[in-house]
């Protein structure tokens, strides 16, 4: 009996095999692309070649950060000798932009304060005297609470004016 069932699967298998003209339009199908002439790939499309932009105002105030008031009239009237100065030679914190920074904590030595400040790549420790920020900022005072720095910025008509700036220990540092 096994063996009779196990013939009748094989001859049913074997029929499914068996061409029986199924697959007639699939095959007629790919005679007739193969047959048909090969295509070519188009062109690569031109490209305009990239102009490089050169940005012009980043000795300006960032448009992001909120003006400063400065009284520019009074400026104007007096015949200001603020510039900076050329010759000196630039400090490694000068190469960030000063609103970048945060006072994080200080330290006393002995009656004058050192600041801590967070910004660039690190931690970094500051006294009266260093500069700070792409405007020639000078820190004049350190406290226990904030940093005073005097920028001195362009006006616009090849002059300079100098802007108080102040940057305050930052809560829970």
């Amino acid at each position: 009996m096994h063996v009779k069932l196990i013939a009748l699967s094989a001859l049913c298998v074997l029929a499914g095999c068996s061409p029986s003209g199924q697959f007639a339009d699939l095959e007629q199908y790919i005679e007739k692309v193969q047959g048909e002439p090969k295509g070519q790939i188009p062109p690569l499309p031109k490209f305009s070649t990239y102009e490089a932009f050169a940005y012009s105002a980043s000795g300006l105030r960032s448009p992001f950060l909120p003006p400063v008031k400065i009284d520019i009239a009074k400026e104007e009237q007096e015949e200001s000798t603020v510039k900076p100065d050329p010759n000196r030679q630039k400090e490694y914190l000068e190469n960030f932009g000063i609103e970048s920074f945060e006072m994080v904590g200080t330290m006393s030595n002995g009656a004058r304060f050192l600041g801590l400040v967070k910004g660039g790549d690190g931690i970094h420790k500051v006294e009266v005297g260093n500069y700070l920020g792409r405007n020639h900022g000078k820190i004049i005072d350190i406290s226990e609470t904030k940093i005073s720095v005097i920028e001195i910025v362009p006006t616009g008509k090849d002059r300079w004016v100098e802007r108080p700036r102040e940057i305050e220990l930052k809560e829970g540092g």
